[in-house]
């Protein structure tokens, strides 16, 4: 069952010099239980889109068109009150620097169960039985006595554990990880992600994983989309994004992984830069760095076509069919 949807959303944020699109006429949907990928370099929009969703753009940022639509329900024209009810219940995020997702004054106890109570309306012993079982899910070693403590008395893994305890705790339907593990040791990393896979399997959980790493996404994802210059440029299945690219960029992000056993290789490189937000140009984002790009590319702006499992908008892709 569809339980996102984003309908030709677009991101702007006025300047004095004019407007600033970082989104450009986003569509996605998301089913329940599903994990989404959304990959892409720094500046392709990929936060932005978490922030969309959860209606955290700062002003005089703005959805300048487009819906966002939750169970059904248009979420992006709610008054903020109405919005900050759904943030937590139906809506949780994990961020990647877990200092900025805890208040330092309160401990981690006493964030849960504020949490709880105003979510799931529990009394605060309840809240607090729920609360050391959360941590006690997340692996929280001895989660009885670190209820008590403060956010610095944790490593920046088990900080990030309990801001995954956090999102989870109010039992939201949907959660956006925006690169929850980039700040992380390798070790942690892995242990994080088969977490956040693990418990929201479990809890019927949907995700929107946040990231650039194609090994996150090939580890933990259902499906992935791809994101260049604030535009969707491939949608689908794992298996088929990350074997068959279809997207000159899609191919140029797994070119560029590190191939295990061979030291020789040499890692491929994408040429240039992302461009800025300010004179797009009339065709596609990408053709400027694209090897392959023909004259249609630099003039029109290709628009997505089914392709296997999802889609890809690419003008390269049409001529081959």
């Amino acid at each position: 069952m569809t339980l996102l949807e984003l309908d030709n959303i677009v991101v702007e944020f006025p300047t004095r010099r004019g407007p600033l699109e970082a989104v450009k006429g986003l569509s996605l949907e998301l089913n329940e239980g599903q994990i989404l990928g959304l990959v892409g370099e720094s500046g392709a929009g990929k936060s932005i889109t978490g922030a969309a969703i959860t209606g955290l753009i700062e002003p005089p940022g703005l959805i300048r068109s487009g819906q966002v639509r939750l169970r059904g329900q248009r979420i992006d024209n709610l008054a903020p009150e109405k919005m900050r009810r759904i943030r937590g219940k139906e809506i949780g995020a994990i961020f990647q620097d877990p200092l900025t997702s805890l208040n330092p004054v309160y401990t981690v106890g006493e964030q849960l169960i504020d949490t709880m109570r105003v979510h799931l309306g529990l009394d605060h012993k309840a809240a607090r039985k729920r609360a050391i079982d959360w941590l006690a899910e997340v692996g929280i070693p001895a989660p009885e006595a670190r209820l008590d403590q403060y956010p610095h008395q944790f490593s920046g893994g088990m900080r990030q554990r309990v801001v995954i305890a956090l999102a989870l705790c109010a039992e939201p339907k949907l959660i956006i990880a925006d690169e929850p593990t980039t700040a992380l040791d390798v070790s942690v990393q892995a242990q994080i992600l088969a977490l956040l896979k693990r418990l929201c399997r479990e809890n019927g959980t949907a995700v929107i994983l946040v990231t650039h790493d194609m090994g996150v996404i090939a580890e933990t994802a259902d499906r992935v989309a791809v994101m260049y210059a604030g535009r969707l440029v491939e949608i689908g299945d794992v298996a088929q994004v990350i074997q068959d690219p279809l997207h000159p960029y899609t191919k140029g992000l797994m070119n560029s992984i590190p191939q295990i056993g061979n030291r020789d290789a040499r890692l491929t490189q994408i040429e240039g830069a992302m461009p800025g937000l300010r004179n797009p140009a009339p065709g596609c984002a990408f053709a400027p760095r694209c090897p392959q790009a023909i004259d249609t590319c630099r003039t029109l702006r290709p628009i997505p076509v089914d392709a296997g499992s999802g889609q890809v908008a690419c003008h390269l892709f049409g001529e081959a069919q």
